[in-house]
């Protein structure tokens, strides 16, 4: 809890009780201890609307999300004033003289709508059987611990690791344990939409702001105040628009296409990608300023090949939730396929594991799945050349790639699909292999010059 006022108030006790409490005075917050990120803030300098609207502004930069409980005298205070208040988001006013029993119980209110939103989201989450996280390799341990943490803060976190890792579970599972878990997640992959409507699509239009633009658009970065914005592919961003991005990120507003005035967001921000952004600042792709702004706080999630035992359990785990849609009630997994998911690379990681599960549910017999039913029968054939463990990946993502673009007929979408991987990945690993797609030959082409 913060209270922001020039000396604390007399009779604090029944309001500090169970709560860790931060004393700051303005304009200032360099109160001594307390938690990172509060859940309430209580702001009392008084019935200067000036005053109350100068506090509440450091609390928009520092604590965006913290719930506000301002104590005035709403009768001495002018229109324009408590607009300028309301224009905060003040979530309550209190009489002054400041209650400390009424505080509190605000405060326990406050604090009590947090915990039972969480409860309520996991449980919808249960009950509807959607994909969660799960792992017993000690880096899924440090990434679940991190998960905790980082909920805590109101920090900018950036989510990275290959695709199909579950960059986009993470940031959901951010958000279930923070302190915007009743607001909306909202998540845009930004690789996804087409760059002439990046804009348009993230921060909205006005009627008439373009052809076409018959009515007013709510923007998706608008659509997540309140909650959480996971601001996938980041790396994959415009870079013309890199700025507009970063202005929000700095000054929490936006402004709609043929709009005249900035609109203030304040929601969790949250971005993934699985580009090198470092690399991507240094070649001029990405700006430098918006990735110190969005690298604040880091959660890596490893590749599904370096977390062992974990890739069984994880099979075991949609073979459970998918075997009844598949009509399989007592499908388990055959000794040879335990082996075959130990062995094989999974360049799509945990999206390449699902479409092979599903692959083996639809194609077993008797309920035993075989590693023949999941598409890993057979692997590579030994051989002794191949002398490191990353030689003996890259010849299987080659050896992956010539089959999906045989199957799916030299279309790259097709194979990227049956790969479980997003068309961006596979065309990375077309550049890193030096794989082109000829037409001609039905299926993918190795290159021995250099690649770039």
């Amino acid at each position: 809890m913060l209270y922001i006022a020039r000396d604390l108030p007399a009779g604090l006790a029944p309001l500090a009780e169970g709560f860790v409490v931060r004393h700051a005075k303005p304009p200032r917050l360099d109160g001594p201890g307390g938690p990172a990120t509060p859940c309430v803030a209580i702001v009392d300098v008084g019935n200067d609307a000036a005053r109350i609207t100068e506090a509440l502004a450091v609390c928009d930069r520092s604590f965006p999300l913290v719930r506000r409980i301002v104590v005035a005298d709403a009768a001495r205070m002018d229109a324009a004033g408590a607009e300028d208040i309301g224009g905060h988001g003040v979530d309550y006013l209190a009489a002054a003289p400041a209650d400390p029993w009424e505080l509190a119980a605000v405060v326990r209110g406050f604090w009590r709508v947090g915990v039972l939103e969480r409860v309520r989201r996991a449980a919808e989450q249960a009950a509807a059987g959607e994909p969660c996280m799960i792992g017993t390799h000690s880096a899924m341990k440090t990434v679940f611990s991190n998960i905790r943490q980082f909920a805590q803060t109101d920090a900018p976190v950036l989510v990275t690791g290959e695709s199909g890792t579950g960059k986009e579970l993470a940031a959901r599972a951010i958000h279930e344990r923070s302190a915007v878990a009743s607001g909306p997640f909202v998540a845009i992959n930004c690789a996804g939409i087409p760059a002439d409507l990046v804009a348009s699509e993230l921060f909205g239009y006005e009627k008439g702001a373009f052809t076409g633009a018959l009515g007013r658009k709510i923007g998706r970065i608008e659509s997540a105040a309140g909650g959480t914005l996971f601001l996938d592919e980041i790396g994959d961003f415009p870079l013309a628009l890199q700025a507009h991005l970063l202005r929000f990120l700095q000054e929490g507003t936006i402004e709609r296409l043929g709009g005249v005035g900035n609109i203030r967001v304040r929601a969790r921000i949250i971005t993934g990608t699985h580009v090198d952004l470092e690399a991507a600042v240094a070649a001029g792709r990405f700006r430098q300023d918006l990735f110190f702004r969005i690298n604040v706080l880091r959660l890596h999630l490893p590749p599904l090949r370096e977390r062992g035992d974990d890739v069984a359990l994880i099979a075991r785990y949609f073979i459970d939730r998918l075997k009844a849609e598949h009509g399989r009630p007592s499908a388990r997994l055959a000794t040879d396929a335990v082996a075959a998911l130990a062995a094989h690379p999974w360049p799509g990681n945990v999206r390449e594991l699902i479409s092979a599960v599903r692959r083996g549910l639809t194609l077993c017999r008797n309920g035993r799945i075989t590693a023949a039913d999941l598409g890993l029968a057979g692997g590579l054939p030994p051989d002794d050349r191949v002398a490191t463990l990353e030689a003996a990946r890259a010849e299987a993502e080659k050896h992956a790639i010539g089959i999906a673009m045989r199957h799916a007929g030299n279309r790259p979408a097709v194979a990227a699909e049956l790969l479980g991987v997003s068309r961006g990945t596979l065309y990375s690993l077309f550049r890193k292999h030096c794989i082109t797609a000829s037409r001609s030959g039905g299926a993918a082409a190795q290159h021995e010059p250099e690649c770039p």
